[in-house]
């Protein structure tokens, strides 16, 4: 689909788990709606027809690398021409909780080629900024475990053989994806906040970029007198 066909406009956040994207991108929805914007939220992996399927092969251990890939694509896929799609059409801003490069990171560390997601996430629109909040592996880790002293099969990395301990595990895979979205970010051009900032700081940074690249005057919903 061409770009100008979409009124809206598509800001998504990426990054580790444990780099504060989410406090983010809930303070940043918090702040738009503030400003009058016509603001739509969609989050990774929270499509409820693919749900149920997920949970079921996640829970048996049963996905392999590329089915584990197509899951998620299909749950993309779904919340894309449901929600995400027709929200930009409308003229919402449309901030997302990842995005295609939560694939690109996570399912090229699992083996999935490059190339393949790339294509895989073909009919995605590019966003219009996409912020990279990055932080160090030991802070990330520490943030996470302190939290979630459970880690979960594949949230550790576990089917990828990596350590029969699911914390070397998790650190290992993490560091994996890192690098992953490091070069990703040079890719595609994300735009980086430093993780270790206050959040305060994080904010002032994400808000001061978007005013400067977006008019957000146009995404205000009209009052009817």
């Amino acid at each position: 689909m061409a770009r100008e066909t979409v009124r809206g406009k598509l800001i998504a956040v990426e990054g580790l788990d444990g780099s504060g994207k989410s406090t983010q991108v809930h303070l940043l929805h918090t702040w738009l709606s503030g400003l009058g914007c016509k603001v739509f939220f969609s989050e990774w992996n929270s499509s409820e027809m693919v749900k149920g399927a997920t949970t079921r092969g996640k829970k048996k251990q049963l996905l392999t690398p590329t089915t584990f890939s197509l899951i998620h694509a299909t749950d993309f896929a779904d919340r894309y021409e449901r929600q995400i799609l027709p929200a930009l059409k409308g003229g919402y801003v449309v901030l997302c909780d990842r995005y295609i490069f939560t694939s690109f990171a996570r399912d090229a560390v699992r083996g999935c080629d490059p190339a393949w997601l790339r294509r895989l996430y073909g009919f995605a629109l590019m966003p219009d900024m996409v912020f990279y909040f990055r932080l160090p592996l030991d802070v990330a880790m520490s943030r996470i475990i302190d939290g979630r002293p459970n880690l979960k099969y594949f949230e550790a990395g576990m089917d990828m053989g990596l350590s029969s301990d699911a914390q070397e595990s998790f650190q290992i895979f993490q560091e994996r994806v890192m690098n992953e979205y490091d070069r990703i970010a040079e890719e595609f051009g994300l735009s980086v906040i430093d993780g270790t900032l206050g959040i305060r700081v994080q904010q002032e940074l994400v808000r001061e970029r978007i005013e400067h690249a977006i008019d957000l005057s146009r995404y205000r919903a009209r009052v009817v007198r």
